[in-house]
């Protein structure tokens, strides 16, 4: 009776031993499914600098001037926004395609490059509030008489940068674009004749007309254009950036800097949308 009542002992202290090794301990450190992603504003504030995505090839948005300085409406532009974060302005210039794929990976925090808003874009992109509108022109060579209007480019060729609303409107009117990654590009594929025409932003063919007052090419139509915005990564994580940097175009605005800025580089203000 008594090795009975002592292996029923034993037995029983053996599956508490069991049971109580079974339970795994918990990490002390292991994040939850329900952390939150860091805000985008407090991560460029602790690391003292905005990281800004430009061509510096499309004058007078963002190009280098005669002494090889970066410059141009975005480029001023983004270094008061810059400012007004308390941060540093650090440009990365980029070919137009990587400027939005770079937006959208995180690479850069704001693309500061004239880009216009649309609908399309706005699904995956958060855009400030535009701080210029633009008017989009139809240009070909000076000899060219047969395109009168965008709807004479069916089956025509086009010069545009790819993810550009430009190519998207050309491709509308039925036209074939090549894909380039620079204005100068784009006029000597037009001048050379390997394309028909483009479609571009005014204020970029008036500026390269200006420089260039001799080059064979013309304006035959000018198109209404987009309000022009600064996109930064989409989601709830930038929301406190996109208020910031509203906030900082709303005092440029206010102070008739934004005004200023765009008589300096476009030779009229161009921050109404009238």
């Amino acid at each position: 009776m008594k090795k009975a009542l002592a292996l029923l002992l034993v037995c029983i202290a053996v599956f508490s031993l069991a049971a109580c090794g079974s339970q795994p301990a918990t990490p002390s450190n292991e994040p939850t499914v329900t952390d939150e992603p860091k805000d985008l504003l407090a991560t460029i504030q602790e690391r003292g600098y905005l990281v800004i995505a430009t061509e510096g090839d499309w004058s007078p948005w963002t190009y280098h001037d005669e002494a090889g300085t970066l410059t141009g409406l975005d480029v001023e532009i983004g270094k008061l926004i810059a400012e007004g974060l308390g941060v540093e302005a650090r440009f990365e210039e980029t070919d137009w395609d990587s400027i939005l794929a770079g937006v959208d990976s995180g690479r850069f925090d704001i693309a500061c490059n004239g880009v216009g808003y649309t609908e399309t874009r706005a699904e995956k992109y958060d855009f400030s509030t535009p701080y210029v509108y633009t008017h989009k022109v139809l240009v070909v060579r000076g000899d060219n008489e047969e395109i009168k209007t965008v709807e004479d480019l069916e089956g025509k060729m086009t010069a545009n940068t790819a993810s550009s609303t430009y190519a998207a409107l050309a491709e509308e009117y039925g036209a074939t674009v090549t894909p380039v990654n620079t204005l100068s590009e784009t006029i000597e594929l037009l001048t050379n004749g390997r394309v028909d025409a483009t479609i571009n932003a005014q204020v970029s063919i008036e500026d390269y007309l200006s420089q260039h007052p001799d080059a064979n090419i013309k304006i035959v139509q000018v198109l209404p254009g987009d309000p022009v915005a600064y996109p930064m990564t989409k989601g709830a994580n930038s929301a406190t950036l996109v208020a910031a940097v509203n906030d900082i175009l709303q005092d440029l605005r206010d102070s008739g800097k934004l005004a200023d800025i765009s008589k300096e580089f476009f030779g009229l203000d161009l921050t109404q949308p009238d």
